[in-house]
């Protein structure tokens, strides 16, 4: 029974109005579009009953408009369990522009979300800057980003792009740590083709200017893409179950059995005999994790490199992984990059990292070297010598010259490195090495071809082979194939109270 008095009458009666302006006409905007509202969304990520708004009666400055919110639905709520802060960007009004007003909600509950140590999840749908406002919506985006900077490495962040990121809107996403977007609805461009159109003369439509498919395979902006709303909240929520709270806490751990636990007697076979042949890591990383743990980040983008979580015996680690398909494995500007910001993100979060190593170099060619392939691939090498979290490289097959010291090599920092007996570790790979050390010998010889595939296996055998690396120490064990998945298990359950300590400086300048 409502309590009649006045000013329960009145907080009656404003819960009313807020409830019914989230109805009827409200809901069929939005659904023509092909999207959720936001309550929809807000009721699909969050815990059912969990979800505790926060400033949902403040107005926009502009009195005109009697609307409740101004645009943005903020709050705090649990996903499976646990807590996390949102803001849910809402377009039927002022089409999610973002105002003075909508801008300060959002950076109370980042502060929030940065005082108490939990993650924050930002769903995006917004035309950009509220032009009306002038520079106080300017002022407003500033004051967010400066908090993504804040809590960066510290709780996790995620944007999840559920319509347009205009402008403005577009680089607070660009400062967290995973992006999702969806198929058809999503857009990000800091300029939309009315804008390329009127400067460039040039027609482009939204998908092909800043749609899912473009950023999560040509710019590499969008982490995740999905073709429908409902499983891309799921997919946040699969996300946030490798990931701690914040930088203090450690991952969290599984409840479950491991149902194959016999599935690495065969893993050897994966990897064709001729080490020119691909093969899928997909394969080997399925059959070393937990089964049906791995979660792929960036599937689509630079797909010559393998980045995701997975469980080892219940516990969370990242893999990085080359992927011997594509590419022939080979480190590019894109897959330096991409494995370079998921080393830093598990190094931030203590997670750690596991190297599946087949790599012959880097890619060669005048377009790699006029776009900074040394700039970016040391971007790799950095992030692999600043992480301080347990490490562990295991030799497939390739690992040659830049490439390997890059792929977390031992004098890179390594804590443990293992080799399959197929490993290949040298310099250069037998056919180039062959052509440099025995140019004369082949230019002389009667039968140049039988001698090149001599010379070559000569130096597999006595040069590229991974018992030499274990007899100088720079692989401390080769391993059988078929105990990959014990060893990993005690060795990273060996290095569980690592501690490393780092030089007392401001921060180092990785090269960007």
């Amino acid at each position: 029974m409502q309590d009649n008095r006045l000013p329960y009458r009145k907080f009656y009666a404003r819960k009313e109005k807020l409830e019914n302006q989230y109805s009827g006409d409200y809901n069929q905007k939005q659904h023509s579009k092909g999207k959720l509202t936001a309550r929809e969304r807000i009721d699909l990520l969050l815990d059912e009953g969990s979800f505790h708004e926060i400033d949902a009666y403040v107005k926009s400055q502009d009195n005109n408009h009697d609307f409740f919110g101004d645009g943005v639905i903020c709050g705090y709520g649990t996903i499976n369990g646990r807590k996390v802060l949102l803001y849910v960007q809402d377009f039927n009004f002022l089409g999610g522009s973002l105002g003075a007003v909508h801008a300060r909600k959002i950076q109370k509950v980042q502060d929030i979300a940065l005082k108490m140590g939990y993650p924050i999840i930002g769903l995006i749908d917004s035309g950009g800057a509220r032009i009306q406002e002038g520079v106080a919506s300017l002022a407003g985006y500033a004051g967010i980003f400066k908090r993504n900077v804040q809590s960066s490495g510290v709780i996790p962040q995620i944007s999840v792009i559920l319509g347009p990121a205009a402008g403005g809107a577009v680089y607070s996403p660009a400062l967290t740590d995973f992006r999702f977007m969806v198929k058809n609805t999503s857009h990000m461009f800091v300029t939309g083709p009315g804008v390329v159109k009127e400067v460039l003369n040039e027609d482009v439509s939204f998908e092909d200017l800043g749609g899912a498919e473009i950023h999560s395979t040509t710019s590499g902006v969008a982490d995740f893409v999905y073709s429908d709303e409902e499983n891309c909240l799921l997919g946040v929520k699969k996300l946030l179950s490798y990931l701690p709270s914040n930088n203090v806490e450690h991952p969290p751990i599984a409840r479950r059995d491991d149902i194959e636990p016999n599935r690495l007697d065969n893993i050897s076979l994966i990897i064709p005999d001729d080490s020119g042949k691909p093969y899928d890591i997909i394969d080997i990383i399925n059959r070393i994790v937990d089964t049906g743990s791995f979660f792929e980040v960036a599937e689509n983008f630079a797909q010559n490199i393998v980045t995701g979580f997975a469980r080892l015996d219940n516990q969370v680690i990242g893999i990085i992984a080359n992927q011997p398909k594509c590419l022939a494995g080979t480190l590019d500007i894109n897959a330096s990059r991409k494995a370079a910001r998921f080393v830093r993100f598990c190094d931030a979060f203590n997670i750690p990292i596991l190297v599946l190593e087949d790599v012959p170099g880097f890619m060669p060619g005048q377009n790699q070297e006029h776009n900074a392939i040394i700039l970016h691939g040391a971007k790799l090498l950095y992030a692999f010598a600043e992480a301080s979290v347990p490490k562990i490289t295991v030799i497939l097959r390739k690992a040659y010259g830049g490439a390997y010291i890059v792929m977390n090599s031992k004098a890179m920092g390594g804590d443990f490195n293992f080799a399959w007996p197929t490993a290949e570790v040298a310099v250069m790979g037998p056919e180039g090495a062959v052509k440099i050390l025995n140019r004369k010998d082949l230019a002389n010889a009667e039968d140049p071809e039988a001698l090149r595939k001599k010379l070559a296996q000569d130096y597999k055998e006595n040069i590229a082979n991974p018992f030499i690396a274990e007899e100088k120490g720079f692989i401390d064990e080769v391993i059988d194939p078929a105990d990959t998945r014990k060893v990993l298990i005690d060795t990273f359950a060996l290095l569980e109270n690592k501690v490393e300590e780092k030089i007392s400086r401001k921060h180092g300048n990785i090269p960007l």
